[in-house]
Parts: structure tokens; sequence; C-alpha cells
């Protein structure tokens, strides 16, 4: 089981990867980001080097909180679904001993976890969503031309991030509070504020170079936020050599109209995040 540290490997790993768009995407942004910094401390396992038939991105090893599936994430890409499930087996590739999620586009990610999480007395749960990608943001009109009085616009601070976890359809905990602070600390963001200096629309990227949590208060809908939220930080992800990525859930109908209207390409393969949960985490003390 390879562990790739050296820059060179790295850099030749990331062009490697771009061969095999789109199923490769999710692997692909966070090799992009390790080799522009490595912000979220992240690193690379293969089966082997440099003929690999699998690969996984992982949190550097590190005491963390077991509870933190949003932190505790690897990405997943495999030629080979065996090879994929042999290096999924093997002791030192994942720490099945805490909440953690395995994300991708191909669906036998979640195939492989449930032959693989009975064995490890780990729950296991999957949600799926719909992929896409804007493939030229620079031809997007610049909104903001359009909007009267023109929109107070400023990155997301960490001060922002208990507001960002309370709207988040999986937020709510300190976990993901302590998360999306990381994440605005080290990736794009933008968000438009208030007369009060007070976020009302917002979007951010995670580790995995996706536009994420893209949101805007009830009560300031229908103004074009959402759209300039998205055109801005799908261009500034572009300008910086990123694929401008993103994932919608099927029945999500609001943010598909919007997309489609922005020429966003749904691509054919589904992302697939999987949850697993050692079981004593879901144990119910006795009273």
């Amino acid at each position: 089981m390879p562990v790739l540290k050296c820059s060179t490997k790295l850099q030749l790993l990331e062009k490697i990867l771009m061969g095999s768009f789109p199923e490769s995407l999710k692997v692909y942004g966070a090799v992009m980001n390790i080799n522009r910094g490595n912000p979220f401390r992240k690193e690379v396992v293969v089966d082997s080097w440099p003929d690999f038939k699998a690969v996984i991105t992982r949190r550097q090893r590190e005491k963390v909180d077991d509870r933190d599936h949003y932190t505790n994430a690897y990405a997943v890409f495999y030629r080979d679904l065996q090879a994929y499930r042999e290096l999924l087996e093997e002791r030192d590739t994942i720490n099945w001993g805490q909440i953690f999620q395995l994300q991708g586009l191909q669906a036998g990610i979640y195939e492989t976890s449930i032959a693989v999480a009975r064995s490890k007395q780990v729950d296991v749960k999957v949600s799926s969503f719909q992929m896409v990608i804007h493939p030229d943001p620079d031809t997007l009109p610049d909104v903001r031309l359009q909007m009267d009085p023109a929109p107070r616009l400023a990155y997301l601070d960490i001060s922002h991030a208990s507001l960002l976890s309370e709207t988040w359809s999986r937020g709510g905990t300190e976990q993901c509070r302590r998360y999306l602070a990381n994440l605005i600390c080290c990736f794009p963001s933008i968000c438009v504020l208030d007369d009060n200096g007070q976020p009302i629309s917002w979007g951010l990227t995670d580790q995995f170079a996706t536009m994420i949590h893209g949101y805007t208060l009830p009560e300031h809908r229908r103004k074009g936020y959402n759209r300039l939220v998205a055109t801005i930080l799908a261009k500034k992800l572009h300008s910086q050599g990123f694929p401008a990525q993103g994932n919608v859930l099927e029945k999500n109908v609001p943010s598909i109209t919007l997309l489609k209207s922005m020429n966003a390409r749904f691509l054919p393969c589904h992302f697939f995040r999987v949850i697993h949960t050692p079981l004593c985490f879901l144990a119910v003390p006795h009273l």
C-alpha cells in the first residue's frame, strides 16, 4: 500500500487522473489541492505505483474527532473494482474505528462498502446526487451588471461558520461548524452581505474542490443571489485551474433549474457519499 509523498509522483498522478474524467473528478480535486500547498493536510494511497488500479485520498494520520465524518472523508477512484476492495480491506488504509465517509463517482464504491463493512461491524448509509460541471465559466455573464443596487460582496469569514452550519441540511453539529470554519480558511468562498455586514447568500468549496452549500436566506430569495454566487465561485475556481464542479439532489428542482439556465453540464455518472458508522457509535446506553 504505497503512500505517495513525492511531489513529482503527485504531479504525475494529477495528469493521469485527467484522462479518466469524469469518474476521477473527486480524487482529482483532492490531488490538485495537495499539489497546491495541501491546506487540508491530505495524502494519497494507491494499490501500486505507477500502474495503479485504485487510489484513495485521505486525511494525514493525526489525532482527530472520531465522530467527525465531515473531516474524516476519503475520495475514491478505481480502474479495477477488485483492486479497490483489496485496498479498502488493508488494515492501514482506512480507520474503521471512526465515523467516516467515502466519496466518488462510481457505483462500485457503495457496493464494496456494503460487502466490507459487514466484517467490520460498521453501518453504511449512502446518498446519491447528480454531478454537474461548468465547462467554461468565463462565458457566463456578469450578473452584477444586471442588479440594482449593486450587491456587497465579500469572502466568508470563520465567524460565519455557525450560520452556515445551522442552515445546511447536513449541519447543526459542532463537528460541522468546525469543518466549515476550516473550509473557509483553506478554500475559495464568496458571500453577499446585508447592510449590517452579515451574510445573506453564499457558496464555498470543499477539500475535493467541489462547490458546496450554495444557500440564500429565505427572506432574500428571488433576487438573483444564488446565480450571482454560483457564477463568481465557478469563475474563481476556473481561474485557478480547478474544474468548476458541484452536485445536486435529483429532487432539488430550483437548483437544477438554475444550473440548467447557467448551461451547466449534467454528467452521466452520479456522485455517491457513503457514511460509515461503527456500531458502537449507534448503541443506545441502557437507562
